[in-house]
């Protein structure tokens, strides 16, 4: 069976001026010395990029991007490209989010694109997908993350498999309070797991790590990460509060 290491990325999103950030990346560096098993980062908002990055530099903490253009320069104001996150010194860029997705229009031709170049760049896309409410009601979700999965990775080559991280995200569970539950998270990332092993191969298609992302708390993570598909987390809300998040990174290992 093909060892995960998990990762568990706090999306901080449009929160925290570059003073509280740098307090809250303080306080997970802090803690990090005692947590060799998973991998950790945080994605705060570009303002605070820059600063972040220097303030754990000496750490294994990852930092993120929220979000590129896809084009390297030009007459795109307000957008922020590749080159300029990577020259930051992020090694991972979130790509699709669902809030991306419904209130700009990002498609799943856009997060290939993203995909391709932000690997090109030496970085990690973390790609996000998830069904809406009215999706998994109409018994869709399988279609529906199925596309955006494939959408994603079209022609992407199988040797860039450990490089990627998939974030399924029901649509439904984010921001609301409700969670899968430990079995509905399972069965969408079996799901997901047999579409990686036929889109990459068996041995590449294992190696994926496919994180779970929907109000996740201190309460609920130990059973979700005890899915044999589970392999981490993406944590909006919970992760802007220290104690919340690191509550989160301490997670029963034998649940």
């Amino acid at each position: 069976m093909t060892q995960r290491k998990p990762i568990i990325i706090g999306n901080w999103k449009m929160n925290c001026t570059i003073a509280e950030s740098l307090d809250l990346a303080s306080k997970l560096r802090d803690v990090l010395g005692g947590l060799r098993d998973i991998e950790v980062g945080i994605s705060p908002p570009f303002t605070a990029l820059s600063e972040v990055v220097k303030r754990v530099q000496d750490s294994d903490l990852i930092v993120a991007a929220q979000h590129c253009h896809v084009e390297d320069g030009g007459a795109f104001t307000g957008e922020t490209s590749i080159p300029m996150i990577a020259d930051l010194g992020c090694s991972h860029v979130l790509l699709g989010h669902s809030e991306r997705r419904q209130y700009f229009g990002e498609d799943d031709r856009g997060v290939n694109a993203k995909a391709k170049k932000v690997l090109a760049a030496g970085m990690r896309p973390v790609i996000c997908i998830g069904e809406r409410l009215s999706e998994r009601e109409a018994n869709q979700t399988f279609e529906v993350v199925g596309r955006q999965l494939a959408g994603a990775l079209e022609g992407l080559p199988a040797s860039v498999a450990e490089q990627i991280v998939v974030a399924y995200e029901p649509v439904w569970a984010i921001g609301t309070g409700k969670t899968a539950s430990t079995a509905q998270a399972q069965e969408v990332h079996g799901f997901l797991r047999g579409q990686l092993l036929e889109i990459l191969g068996a041995e590449a298609g294992a190696t994926v790590r496919i994180q779970y992302g929907g109000s996740v708390k201190p309460e609920n993570i130990s059973g979700l990460m005890a899915q044999p598909d589970v392999d981490g987390a993406l944590v909006g809300g919970a992760s802007l509060n220290a104690e919340s998040f690191i509550g989160i990174l301490k997670y029963d290992r034998q649940a």
